[in-house]
């Protein structure tokens, strides 16, 4: 990663199919997409396009959707500096909890601070999302970290 470090971008029109992509790649959800375009970011390490990530918004609590970052960076901390980057925004947007679903990336989010709760314990506005309610399977692992 550059001195410079990772910014995100918010997916404006021209990055959505670039996030649908990365998405697609992962075998994550794209069916709100460009519905919900305004959760979705894009993260750039200088001019370079490296990942993207969501934030959808529960009141004072939001569900973390869709981290990815590139196949061909993987492993040079993009993850992790993605994740933080997300977790600043939900931050300074006033979040006190983030939760997520995962059916491979557990290990990753445990190692970020975020701890494994059954979904029911999730609030209702997080457990009302189409992440919960249609995107992911019940058997997806439900974490939460307070910001």
């Amino acid at each position: 990663m550059s001195e410079s470090g990772l910014r995100l971008r918010g997916a404006d029109a021209e990055a959505l199919e670039y996030v649908e992509t990365l998405l697609t790649a992962a075998d994550l959800p794209v069916e709100d997409v460009r519905s919900n375009q305004e959760w979705f970011y894009v993260a750039f390490d200088g001019d370079d396009r490296v990942g993207v990530g969501g934030i959808e918004s529960a009141g004072d609590d939001a569900l973390l959707r869709s981290v990815v970052v590139e196949t061909s960076v993987r492993g040079r901390g993009y993850g992790e500096a993605l994740r933080a980057a997300l977790e600043a925004k939900a931050r300074a947007d006033g979040v006190d909890t983030l939760y997520l679903l995962t059916t491979t990336a557990a290990d990753f989010f445990a190692e970020g601070g975020y701890t494994k709760i059954d979904r029911e314990s999730a609030p209702d506005a997080v457990r009302k999302t189409r992440e919960f309610e249609e995107f992911c399977p019940s058997t997806a692992t439900c974490m939460k970290k307070s910001l």
